[in-house]
């Protein structure tokens, strides 16, 4: 019979330690939005736009969206033609 090796991917998978928070959170307590350090420069009806996405995002669990939802965003501010 012969002995059994087990390979260095095997080995290596399985000293594995996962860091992660649970739950997905951040140890800072935030998660991390697109605009956030930025805003102070922008003009009022473009922090009104950045923050109506980054609430989207939050109520739909998306990290990024399409076009078609960011005319949806745009059409909630009142945009229409």
């Amino acid at each position: 019979m012969q002995d059994v090796v087990q390979s260095p991917a095997v080995q290596s998978e399985q000293s594995f330690v996962d860091r992660r928070q649970p739950g997905g959170a951040r140890k800072e307590g935030g998660e991390r939005r697109q605009f956030v350090d930025s805003r102070r420069n922008f003009r009022p009806e473009v922090i009104e736009l950045a923050e109506a996405v980054d609430q989207y995002k939050l109520r739909h669990r998306r990290r990024f969206i399409t076009f078609e939802e960011l005319y949806d965003v745009i059409a909630e501010l009142g945009y229409s033609k």
